[in-house]
């Protein structure tokens, strides 16, 4: 039997995961709005946070992804030809999708086989075992998605769950420190926008560099 608060995150979890991806995949326009109003949130969230305490890296960490990604949004992922503009939302669809696959495995494999712990002082929870199972399934994703490109499966497996596990790790850490168990209240079952964000705050700031650097 699933427990009423599971059965909460679970519904609460599909609405969030929902309405992400089909803002994104709706328009350019859709999408820097939905990314807007998560940075904002997540930057009254890490504010709560710090109080009484120095907030300008903080603040940095948040901020720079939510500025990184509306460049890739309106210079690099919506090309205009002639009056009409072409959105192309999929690489940030692919970040979606690989982030929550190496969060789910990486929860399950943590809780049926994580015995040896990463960072305990900061996340109990995360172990290495968790950190394998996520990243076996991130590959596996990646490679249906990219097929031959060789390049983009190399990246994408070995990125995601590095960046992912660090932003939990970083936000962790502001967690602790503000003697805080969830950044917020705002979905109900899974605490505060940050607490979902996570794991994409420092892919996202990655994937956009490689992107606008390399484009």
């Amino acid at each position: 039997m699933i427990s009423i608060e599971n059965k909460k995150r679970l519904i609460f979890g599909f609405i969030f995961i929902s309405i992400l991806w089909f803002a994104t995949l709706y328009s350019v326009a859709s999408c820097s709005i939905l990314f807007s109003i998560i940075g904002l949130i997540c930057i009254y969230e890490m504010y709560q946070l710090r109080i009484g305490k120095t907030k300008l890296i903080p603040l940095v960490y948040i901020i720079t992804p939510f500025i990184l990604i509306q460049i890739l949004i309106w210079k690099y992922l919506s090309i205009k030809i002639y009056d009409n503009i072409v959105w192309i939302p999929e690489v940030i669809l692919h970040l979606f999708a690989l982030t929550w696959t190496f969060d789910t495995f990486a929860y399950i494999f943590g809780v049926k086989f994580g015995k040896h712990k990463i960072l305990p002082s900061i996340s109990p929870k995360k172990s290495w075992e968790g950190f394998i199972g996520g990243l076996i399934f991130t590959t596996i994703l990646a490679i249906f998605i990219f097929g031959e490109n060789i390049n983009k499966i190399l990246m994408y497996s070995v990125l995601i769950p590095i960046s992912a596990t660090v932003g939990d790790f970083i936000e962790s850490y502001y967690k602790r420190k503000a003697m805080a168990k969830d950044s917020g209240n705002i979905i109900p079952g899974h605490g505060g926008m940050l607490d979902r964000m996570d794991s994409l705050l420092i892919s996202i700031s990655v994937i956009s560099l490689i992107i606008i650097i390399g484009t």
